[in-house]
């Protein structure tokens, strides 16, 4: 399938590894001249060292608005712009959702929705004036079906959905679309954590909590991250222009709802 993503830019946080790393990738194989930003610039430079193809690594921790900020003003200037945007903030704490402290509540928020609109605003001017722009949010199947001892993200997370819905139909006349993606299951070192923490509070073995969590997916797997970022690729081609306003499953059928 021809994607027409060569020569188009894109900007990619929370990159330096799993599911930003493997949707960085992918947009570089096609083309696309990527940077890619993660909370250290070692990470960053790591990762862009292992893609290859000229990828240009920044820095920016998503609840710091200065990094923010100077995130957009040197991904702009070393670009000339950006058509891609793919907004990917790390996953908060596992936890329950009595007995989070109102400042971590606020740390969250501003990591997780406040910071990625305040880039998306910032990029949004060109993306219109160029007739072509694509924002993808990555969430979280928490968002359709809420997961156990994930309450912040299973909070937040929605808010973003909520945004890229309005804005989908503010902007989808001059070519721009916005969709998010959830990952289900997919095999990262995020979910090893997850697994890890779910094990620690049930009493299990590692072991146990995976083998029972791949019983409850279809597929009867973990999904790849290659195939996550497969779907995050298409949204961002040429072929996907009438696709916004839409949150678009990567679960191996994991979430059985049908809203």
């Amino acid at each position: 399938m021809e994607t027409g993503l060569n020569g188009k830019r894109a900007l990619v946080l929370g990159a330096s590894k799993g599911l930003g790393f493997g949707i960085a990738q992918g947009l570089a194989e096609e083309g696309a001249r990527v940077a890619i930003a993660s909370r250290t610039l070692e990470g960053s430079k790591a990762a862009a060292d292992k893609i290859g193809r000229d990828v240009l690594p920044f820095i920016c921790d998503t609840g710091k608005v200065d990094q923010v900020d100077a995130l957009v003003k040197d991904v702009t200037a070393a670009l000339g712009g950006v058509d891609i945007l793919v907004l990917n903030s790390g996953g908060p704490p596992p936890g329950k959702a009595q007995g989070v402290s109102s400042d971590q509540w606020r740390q969250s928020f501003e990591a997780m929705f406040v910071n990625l609109v305040r880039i998306a605003d910032q990029l949004l001017p060109g993306m219109i004036e160029r007739k072509f722009g694509r924002i993808i949010s990555v969430i979280s199947s928490g968002v359709i079906q809420p997961i156990p001892n994930l309450a912040i993200s299973n909070a937040i997370r929605p808010a973003l959905v909520g945004w890229g819905k309005t804005l989908a139909s503010e902007v989808a006349s001059a070519g721009v679309t916005v969709n998010a993606i959830a990952p289900g299951r997919i095999a990262t070192d995020r979910l090893k954590q997850l697994d890890a923490a779910n094990a620690e509070r049930t009493g299990r073995s590692v072991e146990d909590v995976a083998a029972a969590a791949r019983a409850g997916i279809p597929a009867g797997r973990y999904g790849e991250i290659e195939e996550f970022a497969a779907a995050a690729v298409f949204l961002a081609s040429e072929k996907a222009s009438f696709m916004t306003g839409s949150i678009l499953r990567v679960d191996g059928g994991q979430i059985s709802s049908t809203t």
